[in-house]
């Protein structure tokens, strides 16, 4: 009768089709596709200073953010970011509005500072002085800009999980992406350091406020972060991190002579591409030839490098489609077709309200759709298992 029951429930449940492992693991988009697109929208911005435009920016992060990140702690911490960004601002604004610059007779005064007198060797900065509405509002427009660049690169931690980017780095570079690695993860482990303090102290119904309280945060945030740096450092010398590996003398000279090349053929075509008077093969040639160096020189290096990577992450069309969407973006704000380019950049001299133009717009628009573009992320179910 239990071998009945038993087979009529397993009947009427559905298979959750577990892997290999005995899981079903949630379909996670690439971690460098994120970086990709978060990448391509903070260069778009560093297009702009249009408010408007920026405002947009921070509607879209959050919009995608909010869709598309995971139930791992540290996926919590992108209002970090945004405190941040208004932090910057805030000391943009202040810096402005001490350092007086720029205010000519025709703007609208808000009030007056002391004025400091300063020495002649520092002339052409005052300190003190009146303080008008277009200068705060030209100073708060660029700290906004800076603040959307933040964004970005918080929005590419939220989403993101830097150690699975680590996998995919050419062997060559495994020592270095490992260095970048841990300075990426800085962040969101500070994030996640912060949320597990604060829920201790609620549990032990800490009534503690202001400066106390902080002291009762930063304290064990700081020993936390020193035992992770000490376990991070055991770990790493345990597995060989820096050892020369059997690498001969003359293949790294060869190494560092083919990457020192192609940094300098790099370099060349992009100043070269960049300036209209250089010659033309400073331009698309030595950005090949420099590139066919790096490649040779990664290839050279990872040689004396074996490493196996266990369930790569794969590279599909959710990919395609979420980074293609944020180099599109940036592509369209970069070429100047169907708008007048002074309209990412709006002047508050006179003041007047900026204007929002469609294709800007529709490219910020054209990077939300990695929203619902990426895969939804759910949670990890565990396989029956009989």
């Amino acid at each position: 009768m239990t071998a009945v029951a038993r087979t009529t429930v397993e009947t009427a449940r559905p298979d959750p089709a577990p892997d290999r492992g005995g899981r079903r693991l949630p379909r996670i988009l690439h971690p460098v596709a994120w970086w990709v697109w978060a990448l391509s929208l903070a260069t778009a911005v560093s297009r702009t200073d249009n408010p408007l435009l920026l405002f947009l920016v921070l509607a879209v992060l959050g919009y995608v953010v909010t869709a598309r990140r995971t139930e791992a702690p540290w996926a919590r911490g992108f209002k970090y970011y945004l405190y941040l960004a208004l932090t910057v601002v805030a000391i943009r604004v202040v810096f402005r509005a001490v350092f007086a610059t720029g205010v000519t007779p025709h703007d609208h005064f808000l009030f007056s500072l002391p004025r400091i007198p300063t020495p002649d060797w520092y002339a052409g900065i005052e300190i003190g002085g009146p303080v008008s509405l277009e200068a705060l509002l030209s100073s708060a427009t660029d700290g906004l800009r800076l603040a959307c660049m933040l964004c970005c690169i918080g929005a590419a931690n939220t989403l993101a999980n830097p150690k699975r980017a680590l996998r995919v780095l050419p062997g060559a570079l495994y020592e270095l992406g490992v260095a970048v690695t841990v300075a990426i993860s800085v962040a969101p482990q500070l994030v996640q350091s912060v949320q597990r303090v604060a829920r201790a102290k609620k549990l032990r119904a800490g009534g503690a406020k202001g400066v106390k309280a902080l002291r009762g945060i930063v304290v064990p945030v700081l020993e936390d972060a020193l035992e992770r740096s000490l376990r991070l450092a055991a770990a790493m010398d345990s597995r060989g991190y820096g050892r020369a590996g059997t690498a001969t003398r003359r293949s790294r000279r060869g190494t560092g002579a083919l990457m020192l090349l192609g940094m300098c053929g790099l370099c060349a075509g992009a100043y070269g591409l960049l300036d209209a008077t250089a010659p033309t093969f400073l331009g698309l040639p030595a950005m090949a030839s420099g590139a066919a160096l790096c490649v040779a020189g990664l290839r050279l290096g990872g040689r004396r490098v074996t490493r196996t990577t266990y369930r790569p992450d794969p590279w599909r069309l959710p990919e395609w489609a979420v980074a293609g969407s944020g180099v599109l973006s940036a592509v369209l704000l970069f070429s100047d077709l169907g708008y007048d380019p002074a309209q990412l950049n709006p002047s508050f001299y006179p003041l007047t309200w900026p204007g929002l133009p469609l294709v800007p717009t529709a490219a910020i628009l054209l990077a939300g759709t990695a929203g619902f573009l990426a895969p939804p992320p759910g949670p990890v179910q565990r396989a029956d298992t009989q």
